[in-house]
């Protein structure tokens, strides 16, 4: 039976995060898993602000964040290109919807590109068939569970072969280390480089390239936060040319070295 993801992918310094917020991933309904890869929830009451870093992985999410008693505030945030930081303060909860690489196209039904890099509140996008949001952050796991679910069925997703198609290229991607170079994999796979790219900017919303970077470098991320690897065999592992490119996409990333990231998880 399926569960939900327990890597920590992405999350940087992951053990903090667990010590200053309640964090916990819930699948959705059946009907929704072969778009949706989990539904997330963080509820936190912090004496001082905290300040949590994020490498995004290639997905769109839906966002619905309450501050103390404040109002909810849904939105829609695009596949993020660079490092998201957000500084959480007093109390309030999240209840978040983290779609599968190009698992939000059919509910979006335009090209994910268009939100690339971007988070759209709600309101801004009923033009666009997104429905009215419902109160989502209230209640039991189990009831906020629920509420996402109501959402997303009233979205009224449409299956499409292509996406299921691209969908499981990225899966590949996600999970073969061999995938190092686009040519080969369109290659392998039948398709042009060109038309790869469109599937990939039409369906996930980055192209893929970038999604074999990106996965690579979460991989990096968490093996820097265990036991030191051999950064010169890492590299080759990850199908970089060198540790030096390694590290300077890294560095790029995350704003840190491998070895200060290392040194600090420690």
């Amino acid at each position: 039976m399926r569960q939900p993801r327990a890597d920590s992918r992405g999350i940087l310094d992951p053990a903090r995060l667990k010590r200053q917020v309640r964090f916990r991933r819930h699948l959705p309904a059946v009907a929704l898993r072969r778009w949706v890869e989990h539904y997330w929830l963080i509820d936190w009451d912090l004496d001082e602000p905290f300040e949590q870093r994020i490498l995004p992985h290639p997905a769109v999410n839906v966002v619905v964040q309450r501050d103390g008693d404040g109002p909810e505030r849904p939105e829609v945030a695009g596949v993020g290109r660079h490092l998201f930081s957000i500084t959480l303060s007093g109390s309030g909860r999240v209840s978040g919807v983290q779609f599968r690489p190009g698992g939000f196209h059919p509910f979006w039904r335009r090209p994910v590109a268009e939100l690339t890099g971007l988070r759209r509140p709600f309101a801004d996008l009923a033009d666009v068939g997104v429905p009215p949001a419902r109160p989502v952050c209230a209640g039991t796991d189990t009831e906020r569970g629920q509420a996402l679910d109501a959402l997303l069925i009233e979205w009224a997703p449409r299956p499409d072969p292509v996406n299921d198609e691209v969908m499981s290229l990225v899966e590949m991607i996600r999970t073969d280390r061999n995938v190092r170079r686009v040519d080969e994999f369109a290659r392998e796979h039948g398709v042009s480089v060109r038309r790869l790219q469109r599937l990939f900017l039409t369906h996930v919303g980055v192209g893929p390239k970038w999604v074999i970077r990106r996965y690579r470098l979460h991989e990096a991320i968490e093996r820097a936060a265990g036991e030191p690897p051999d950064w010169a065999g890492l590299a080759a592992e990850l199908g970089y040319s060198d540790q030096a490119h390694l590290v300077r996409d890294f560095t790029a990333a995350t704003g840190v070295s491998p070895a200060a990231y290392a040194h600090n998880r420690r």
